[in-house]
């Protein structure tokens, strides 16, 4: 049985591409509540200053489609930033999501290096990067290799990082629990929590602070499409459509529970997490 990480892998891919954009047309409002939560102008800002007249040098792990950069451009005004471009390095085990990343990047992030592997499996000089982050990019990282990931993230980074990830409380992971139960038999690697994240950076004894957001996916009763897509790619499955999902006994309770007042409303709380070094 192929398990979580395998599946996401061959669905970064051109062939889930209608996929992709159905889950994006809820999905996107993640990334829009991220680059709106916090002043990442000033925080760019202070991080240029504190390496002078140099660049400074991003790593994006599991950069995905490039979502939180190209949100960044457009609600958090970087375009205004008093900041020299930023050298920005693309981490993703598909080749897929580095081309997709490479095509919406736009100032102040210009790509300056490209690794097709897996953050666990990366290797890079110590320090190597002034800030690296990983936005809703570690749900499928095995559980027993996550420590190994962090450890890999930390080396790499010289001074910042930032970890952006859902609680177990999130839709996310409740719903692909539900369909880990409904549909493989309780069998499967769960999506790993921030929670699991925040505890191996205590026991790793890293500087961190964590913040929490809350919000809503959100979009009419009506839009059968756009949440079935979306619903698809939360469990990295396309073989199930919504009446399927709407009438297994596990997930068929929750999703029912997600509609009101003729809206699919899906709960998200997610924590981000700030890393430093002194």
């Amino acid at each position: 049985m192929k398990d979580t990480f395998k599946r996401s892998c061959e669905h970064w891919s051109e062939k889930s591409r209608n996929e992709m954009q159905n889950f994006y047309t809820l999905a996107s409002v993640d990334y829009k509540y991220l680059a709106e939560k916090f002043e990442w102008k000033k925080w760019f800002e202070v991080h240029q200053a504190d390496v002078g007249q140099r660049r400074l040098k991003l790593l994006d792990v599991a950069c995905g489609s490039g979502k939180f950069p190209s949100a960044l451009i457009q609600y958090a005004k970087l375009s205004d930033a008093k900041i020299l471009p930023v050298e920005y390095g693309l981490l993703d085990p598909s080749s897929f999501s580095i081309a997709e990343t490479r095509k919406v990047l736009r100032f102040p992030f210009e790509v300056s290096s490209e690794f097709e592997t897996t953050l666990q499996e990366f290797s890079c000089e110590q320090g190597a990067y002034d800030i690296i982050w990983a936005t809703h990019a570690l749900y499928a990282v095995p559980k027993h290799e996550l420590k190994e990931a962090l450890k890999r993230f930390v080396f790499g980074m010289a001074k910042t990082g930032f970890i952006a990830h859902a609680t177990e409380k999130s839709h996310y992971l409740k719903f692909y629990r539900s369909y880990l139960n409904g549909f493989k038999n309780g069998f499967g690697e769960p999506y790993s929590t921030a929670e699991q994240i925040v505890q191996i950076l205590k026991e790793m004894d890293i500087p961190h602070r964590v913040e929490k957001i809350t919000y809503e996916n959100g979009i009419s009763e009506n839009s059968t499409l756009q949440v079935e897509g979306y619903l698809q790619r939360c469990v990295f499955d396309d073989s199930i459509d919504l009446n399927t999902m709407l009438n297994n006994s596990s997930t068929g309770p929750y999703l029912h529970s997600c509609i009101k007042n003729k809206q699919w409303r899906f709960k998200q709380q997610v924590m981000l997490v700030f890393l430093s070094k002194d």
